[in-house]
């Protein structure tokens, strides 16, 4: 793994830092291709709105952006993970002078094993709910603690993924994934008002099923709702699309022709719609 600290090349941060001390702060996780990272745009369009939302300082996205280029240039293929932090400070949970600290960090693509966008997963409900924060919902922020504790949940190599419900019962969303029911042909995906990750991966799923003028509704989702679906997916930046075909004590799943077609829209809108940016 390589990181840079604020421009530098390093692998140390402050122990004083807020994202370490607190939580206080975001990331985003980009798929590295050919030296370029995939959908900057709404992965950095995502962040801005973070940072607007926790009340971060002033960013140079220019700059951010130039840094980001410059630091993927020479990967074939890998992960970006980029930190934002609300830098270092005083003891407490008051921010004295904030400055925004940038953390970035390349490490190679994992190695999935089989062919799970082809063959499917298998996945489990989670015992752990997800906590109702509506100011919260939607962001990528550095608090990971529910996801973390879900995880250690199974330790089974066989099953690739766990299903997370808020507190009303709810399902949301995966530990690493957004989910996507389908049912009597129409698309579903979990409302993340009070609580979730917006995936990046979601938001061109969503927008090239409206361009296919496939019916998509974003709604409240039972555990029956899931169970009674014709075909399951997740999503991320990373996977693409992964086909469910089995949730424990819930149901089994085919690898069905809408999922299919989606892959293969979401592949052509990748490859054909300027989703990459490089070094020039």
């Amino acid at each position: 793994m390589r990181c840079l600290v604020d421009g530098e090349p390093t692998s140390s941060i402050p122990v004083s830092d807020r994202g370490l001390q607190y939580g206080d702060g975001l990331f985003e996780t980009f798929a590295v291709r050919d030296g370029g990272i995939q959908f900057p745009e709404r992965h950095f369009t995502r962040l801005a709105a973070g940072c607007e939302r926790l009340g971060f300082p002033a960013v140079d996205w220019s700059a951010l952006r130039s840094e980001v280029i410059a630091f993927t240039a020479d990967k074939p293929a890998g992960v970006l993970k980029l930190m934002l932090t609300r830098g270092s400070g005083q003891r407490g949970y008051a921010a004295d002078k904030p400055a925004v600290r940038r953390i970035l960090c390349l490490s190679d693509l994992p190695e999935w094993r089989g062919v799970p966008g082809e063959q499917g997963i298998r996945v489990r409900l989670c015992r752990m709910q997800l906590a109702i924060q509506p100011h919260l919902a939607g962001l990528k922020h550095l608090n990971r603690l529910e996801q973390v504790l879900a995880r250690r949940e199974w330790q089974d190599d066989d099953i690739r993924e766990g299903l997370l419900c808020d507190t009303g019962g709810h399902i949301i969303e995966g530990t690493m994934s957004n989910l996507f029911v389908v049912s009597n042909g129409v698309l579903y995906t979990p409302q993340l008002d009070n609580c979730g990750v917006a995936g990046v991966m979601r938001s061109v799923i969503i927008d090239v099923a409206a361009q296919a003028s496939r019916p998509l509704e974003i709604c409240a989702l039972s555990r029956q709702d899931v169970q009674q679906a014709s075909e399951l997916f997740v999503c991320n930046s990373l996977i693409g699309i992964w086909p469910v075909t089995a949730i424990d004590g819930l149901g089994e799943y085919p690898v069905g022709p809408v999922t299919c077609n989606l892959q293969t829209l979401v592949q052509n809108h990748t490859d054909h719609n300027n989703n990459t940016w490089y070094a020039k």
